[in-house]
């Protein structure tokens, strides 16, 4: 099914939460909402569901204005971040329940709901536990639970809103990507809220970046990590270091490179000479022979080098905030980094963006 969203804006009294967005998310499409807290998601979401409703624009389901469809009509599977089980029944009991109150006329027979219901728990690797309670399973048994409720009414459209938030890392990780498998072998069209940039980045075929009710990058995982449109989408997504710079006709000079100044909207730069930031990924600094190519001079004050890649804390002349680098763990035992030690950097790329695109 195609989601599209035109033009919608939402208020709460004189906050304004989602300004004129527009999203089209396409049929089988795993879709991820990032972003920070109060940047407009759930929001975003729960209109989609039908849980809210937008004051301007349209929500339409296969070309088709779903604004005026009840949440039971839209046949949206909705999975909430603290599951919202029914403690008082068992996990078949909880999976069952949304097609036991359809209309009677409508229902199923019970031999057919317990036949689905125990698809849906072998498909979720629960139907071992179909006779337990809530309080009897573990957190990410109990968001599988939730998952297989959604999924009883075949749904149209899969919702979730930070669906892993509650759960530790290692639990968190393991249901990511048993959630893309899932997803991957049903073709529902689905999106999921998350802060977690890895969670999105590692479930997503599309990543929808959004901040302050708007959005400020669609693309997938590789566009916004590896080409972020908007100095927000840099700092958001993994870390960065960002270095104060001049720029004069459009260019600036970084560690004797040039690098020309670009705004997120093809907009032209302003002429003469201006403050702007420079962005650089800490995999992108990479350590030179001064004697060979002009760089930075730097000291290491602090390697942390436990696990495969190696992060250097470097003070850097003139700037006033200490530099990340990111290397290898061989590369870094190559170089015989140690703390105190005088080096000299280079930064592989970066991104310079004037004042006005912040």
């Amino acid at each position: 099914m195609v989601i599209e969203v035109n033009r919608i804006t939402k208020r709460f009294e004189a906050f304004t939460a989602l300004k004129n967005l527009d999203l089209e998310v396409r049929p089988g499409e795993l879709v991820a909402l990032l972003g920070p807290s109060g940047s407009g998601k759930t929001t975003l979401l729960r209109i989609i569901a039908g849980l809210e409703f937008a004051d301007e624009g349209r929500i339409l389901f296969d070309g088709t204005n779903a604004g005026d469809r009840q949440v039971g009509e839209r046949r949206v599977g909705f999975v909430f971040q603290h599951y919202a089980l029914f403690r008082h029944m068992t996990v078949m009991e909880n999976v069952a329940f949304g097609l036991r109150v359809v209309p009677r006329d409508k229902r199923m027979a019970n031999a057919d709901i317990e036949k689905r219901v125990m698809k849906l728990l072998s498909l979720v690797q629960l139907d071992r536990l179909a006779g337990r309670y809530p309080s009897q399973l573990s957190g990410g048994q109990r968001q599988r639970v939730a998952l297989a409720r959604a999924l009883a009414i075949e749904p149209r459209v899969l919702l979730l809103d930070e669906p892993f938030g509650a759960l530790d890392a290692k639990v968190r990780k393991e249901l990511r990507r048993w959630l893309r498998r899932l997803h991957d072998e049903m073709s529902l069209t689905s999106i999921f809220v998350t802060h977690d940039q890895e969670e999105a980045l590692e479930l997503a075929d599309r990543v929808v970046v959004m901040n302050n009710g708007a959005i400020e990058q669609i693309g997938t995982p590789e566009e916004v990590y590896n080409m972020p449109a908007t100095p927000f989408v840099y700092e958001f997504l993994g870390n960065i270091n960002r270095i104060d710079c001049e720029i004069s006709h459009g260019k600036a000079r970084l560690w004797g490179v040039e690098v020309t100044a670009e705004t997120h909207d093809g907009t032209p730069v302003p002429s003469g000479t201006l403050k702007g930031h420079a962005y650089i990924r800490p995999h992108d600094i990479t350590f030179i022979d001064p004697s060979k190519q002009e760089g930075a001079p730097a000291v290491v004050r602090h390697v942390a080098a436990a696990g495969p890649t190696a992060r250097i804390e470097l003070a850097v002349e003139g700037i006033p905030h200490l530099i990340e680098a990111e290397l290898p763990r061989q590369q870094y035992l190559e170089l015989g980094l140690r703390t105190g030690q005088s080096v000299t950097i280079a930064a592989r790329a970066a991104r310079v963006f004037p004042p006005a695109a912040e």
